[in-house]
């Protein structure tokens, strides 16, 4: 009888780890002094986020639950005596500098990388934070992962205005309200200058955020910035688990037209409804508001928001209940596999790396798993008991071989502070 081949041993699995930041700050100084030629001002930085639950309802006036993660972009700036703007980065290729005139960075001007720095100090001068534009310089050097959804767009133009702001604006980065206005600006930013249409939860994440905690966020039209968001306890250590993060390395692109198209769907559903947002629809109402509309893809994706609200509603409820994390693991984990479920069936933005990637994390033993972020590609998230996480990794690594697909690459994300000055 003949023997059968062997299949080669999986490789071990890939970590992206984050950097201290003294290590991340002397890196950006490095750069700048390389690039640029002198001393910068200052060195910023902004963290990268995974949302926990929550997804696609921010645009939808709903409910998010990110926490910030330990993986931050680093700024390292100065500002100019003239109208010129000076930018560079470690990501880009050749070591090149972009250069460019202050009153030239808004709408239309810039794309790519110049978008999401000089387009954020057009955006700050038009929200009233810069009287304004200065020239500036300014590089960048970042170990958040690019293209997994963990945010690394926003990492970059939130550390740029926390920079900005007190390097040549009105600090308001000193108070909670002046961080809202923060996000604000860095939305437009991203909205105008870059052409991402995205709704806020990753800017506020990046900048309203605290160590050892997730960030409630609420996007009811309306509120007040005490009202819109909340710190909830989220002491993974203390309750025994990790939570891992499962880059698929599958493209990962919200500027092609399936994020803006859904949020389309969203808001023509919420006219025909006669609600200014999604949010308005109560789970009671649901199949009743389901009935009104004529359209089967309006009405999935309808239920996905107002299904999606209640699991992060929920979630939170459990987060901060007396017996807090730990004995309410399980459930939480239930909720993760509910909420994958809904964005695969009902939203339609999963694919096959991250269904391969949640299903082989819950069969290696994770308490629930499901993708974070926009879809279409990016990372899965999975709750595991502390000291598992390479074993889920293992599997992990090993399905996604036999499926054909790219290596992986992981993370575990610790709840971690938001966009601050570093030096």
């Amino acid at each position: 009888m003949s023997e059968q081949p062997v299949a080669p041993a999986a490789a071990p699995p890939q970590w992206a780890t984050a950097w201290p930041p003294a290590e991340g700050t002397e890196r950006a100084r490095a750069l700048f002094r390389d690039r640029l030629g002198h001393e910068p001002d200052g060195v910023w930085s902004a963290p990268g986020r995974v949302n926990l639950i929550g997804e696609h309802t921010d645009y939808n006036g709903g409910l998010c639950l990110p926490t910030a993660l330990p993986h931050r972009t680093y700024v390292a700036l100065s500002v100019r005596d003239d109208d010129r703007v000076l930018l560079t980065s470690a990501q880009s290729d050749g070591g090149e500098v972009w250069e460019g005139r202050a009153d030239r960075v808004g709408p239309g001007d810039v794309r790519g990388f110049p978008a999401y720095t000089g387009g954020v100090a057009w955006a700050l001068d038009h929200d009233g934070v810069l009287g304004g534009i200065p020239g500036f310089e300014a590089a960048v050097d970042a170990c958040v992962p690019f293209g997994a959804g963990l945010s690394s767009s926003a990492s970059l133009s939130t550390s740029v205005a926390v920079a900005l702001d007190e390097a040549a604006g009105d600090g308001v980065a000193a108070t909670d309200a002046g961080r809202v206005r923060l996000v604000a600006a860095c939305v437009r930013a991203e909205n105008d200058v870059a052409g991402a249409p995205t709704g806020g939860l990753d800017q506020s994440a990046a900048l309203r955020s605290a160590e050892g905690h997730a960030l409630l966020l609420d996007f009811r039209p309306g509120l007040s910035p005490e009202d819109s968001a909340r710190r909830v306890p989220f002491d993974l250590a203390a309750a025994g688990l990790e939570l891992l993060v499962i880059d698929t390395r599958a493209p990962h692109e919200l500027a092609d037209g399936q994020y803006a198209q859904r949020r389309a769907t969203c808001e023509a559903a919420a006219r025909t409804l006669g609600v200014q947002t999604l949010r308005d629809v109560s789970p009671d109402g649901l199949e009743a508001a389901l009935t009104i509309l004529d359209d089967d893809v309006a009405r999935r994706r309808v239920r996905h928001v107002v299904t999606e609200v209640r699991r992060v509603e929920r979630f939170v409820a459990l987060l901060e209940s007396p017996e807090g994390l730990a004995a309410h693991a399980s459930e939480l984990g239930e909720l993760f596999v509910a909420s994958h479920r809904s964005l695969r069936d009902d939203y339609e933005v999963s694919c096959a790396e991250l269904d391969v990637a949640v299903d082989t994390a819950l069969a290696a033993g994770a308490l629930g798993a499901r993708m974070t972020g926009g879809g279409f590609g990016g990372s899965a998230i999975a709750i595991v008991p502390a000291g598992t996480e390479q074993d889920v990794a293992r599997a992990v690594v090993r399905a996604f071989a036999e499926h054909g697909f790219a290596e992986p690459q992981f993370l575990t994300a610790e709840p971690s502070d938001s966009a601050r000055r570093e030096a």
